[in-house]
């Protein structure tokens, strides 16, 4: 195994005590008939061979296992210059762990590092995608402020689309106050000789470039070999879910006495759909034709493929890659003063748990959007705890720098909002608005209410109620609703208005979406985009409340794709 290269308005108050319904216990009635949610289950207590459960034996374990976690409440400890590890799985949904309630996935690491941490009930992705999530990650900003944020995902290879060598970014702001940083996976921010995670911030890089590559053949979506040690091509053997595991763990284990972050970006549970055990799987996939680019990527696409089955094992995998990357802080003697973050990009797509949530990758349906989300901290952080609390990707950035004692670039000023006061039990918990923004579709979350914007007159509500094309706007009350089945935008006009002008403002701040016409999924997989946008933003602090963007033209996959 080759060693990595290096290079020189109506808010409402969100509370901590009794904690409003969560729709993890709900049935699909919108009643909560066991109160709390699901705690983590006990790892030693799972069979991988075991079946599941009936619902109601699936209900009893659920509300018994509520009573092991306690509303949060900040610690009142503080701690300096933490070790940062943030591990962001692919496509994963929000049921599709154990301690999230999963009906399939045996995920007992991760259980484990909720029942030592703080699991967040309304965690949220920066968008409903997966580039635009990670760039909302290492900016700390919007992605529409990015020509690259435009893309969902990104597909367009050329010196435009990525994060700008210039631009600050969360590795680059701690490399200035000491940190050393890396990246072990999946990068998806920009294609080189233009863009890396060199080129971001990152002193070492190991991994792949794309959206998404063969588990074993390592080959990306054009056919071609993506596995990256530096800005050097690499081969390795074994299944890509294992190899990012191994790396970052050795990354662990050769830590100086420099506080580090490293990023660890799995593409489990990503398509295509192979398990540990399917390299002759892998093979035949390499074997089908793909004269061009589309044929590159649909066979990778692996839209014949998959069972739930299948899907848990690929899960399981990437639970137990990421019990090897803990286990490596733990034999560093590192656990007390290491912040670990595990999230997912975005909501799940085709064999993914979003129940009871509707919607999935690429759209702004909670499915699409609210992720599992665990914080880890134990100098600061107390075991055991949830939190009802919502906030988004690019909050962990503005809190990860503040923990760190890094200041902010005055002239890319951040989105997201630190937490760490929240965290610390210095201040109470923030209240703003969320915000996503798509091409087809706007959501603002403001308390429990959230205002579901469809942009261009597509859904089957536009068509029942004509509109015309315009964009409809319709509210929903996501404590007694969070399958977002009861439109109550009628009963509260005032909310509507006030979120319709939030939405606009936050729209017509961000980078322009070009014209649909210009959008063409050629058989290299980049979009011709008619006239360019420029990729830096405009400096200055946003008058806006903090939030997010997500949604694709393919509903959500890559270019070229079916919807």
């Amino acid at each position: 195994m080759s060693a990595p290269s290096r290079n020189p308005t109506e808010p409402r108050p969100v509370t901590e005590g009794p904690r409003a319904q969560d729709p993890v216990t709900q049935d699909p009635g919108g009643q909560d008939p066991g109160g709390q949610d699901p705690a983590t289950q006990d790892p030693t207590a799972q069979d991988p061979t075991a079946q599941d459960p009936p619902p109601t034996a699936l209900f009893d374990r659920r509300t018994r296992d509520a009573a092991a976690e306690r509303p949060f409440r900040g610690s009142g400890r503080t701690a300096r210059r933490p070790n940062i590890v943030f591990i962001l799985a692919d496509d994963l949904g929000w049921g599709d762990l154990g301690c999230f309630g999963s009906l399939h996935n045996r995920t007992p690491s991760l259980d484990a590092l909720a029942s030592q941490g703080l699991r967040f009930t309304h965690g949220y992705a920066t968008s409903a995608t997966c580039s635009p999530t990670r760039l909302g990650l290492y900016t700390g900003r919007y992605p529409g402020r990015l020509t690259a944020g435009l893309e969902e995902p990104l597909g367009t290879r050329d010196e435009h689309h990525g994060i700008p060598a210039d631009h600050p970014t969360l590795p680059s702001l701690l490399v200035d106050v000491g940190y050393r940083t890396a990246m072990i996976g999946k990068w998806h921010c920009g294609w080189l000789p233009w863009f890396s995670p060199l080129k971001a911030g990152f002193q070492t890089f190991y991994g792949n470039l794309d959206g998404a590559v063969d588990y074993f053949g390592h080959f990306d979506t054009s056919g071609q070999p993506d596995l990256w040690d530096g800005e050097e091509p690499v081969t390795e053997q074994g299944y890509y879910t294992e190899i990012i595991g191994r790396h970052a763990a050795a990354y662990i284990r050769e830590a100086g006495d420099d506080p580090f972050y490293l990023q660890v970006n799995f593409t489990g549970a990503h398509w295509p759909w192979e398990g540990p055990d399917d390299e002759e799987l892998s093979r035949h996939i390499a074997d089908e034709p793909a004269d061009t680019h589309e044929e590159s990527l649909r066979r990778l696409f692996h839209a014949d493929g998959g069972s739930l089955a299948k899907y848990g094992e690929m899960v399981a995998a990437l639970d137990a890659s990421i019990g090897e990357v803990l286990a490596a802080l733990d034999a560093k003697g590192l656990r007390e003063n290491t912040i670990v973050v595990f999230a997912s990009d975005n909501g799940g797509e085709r064999w993914a748990f979003m129940w009871p949530f509707v919607g999935e990758k690429g759209d702004l349906e909670e499915g699409g959007i609210r992720v599992p989300l665990i914080v880890r901290w134990p100098a600061v952080i107390d075991a055991g705890q949830v939190s009802d609390l919502p906030n988004a990707t690019f909050d962990w950035t503005a809190t990860l720098l503040d923990a760190a004692g890094a200041t902010p670039d005055a002239d890319h000023p951040l989105d997201g909002t630190s937490l760490l006061g929240w965290l610390t039990g210095t201040q109470g918990a923030p209240q703003r608005d969320l915000l996503w923004r798509t091409r087809e579709q706007g959501a603002v979350r403001r308390g429990h209410y959230k205002l579901l914007v469809d942009r261009h007159g597509h859904s089957v509500w536009h068509n029942l109620f004509g509109t015309d094309g315009r964009p409809s706007y319709r509210l929903f009350d996501l404590s007694a609703d969070g399958r977002e089945k009861a439109d109550v935008a009628d009963q509260r006009p005032g909310l509507v208005a006030e979120l319709k002008a939030v939405w606009r403002s936050f729209d017509e701040e961000l980078l322009p979406y070009p014209d649909a016409s210009a959008w063409d999924a050629s058989a290299d997989g980049a979009s011709s985009r008619g006239a360019s946008t420029s990729g830096r933003s405009t400096p200055g602090q946003s008058t806006l409340g903090r939030s997010t963007p997500g949604r694709s033209t393919t509903g959500g996959q890559c270019p070229g794709l079916p919807d």
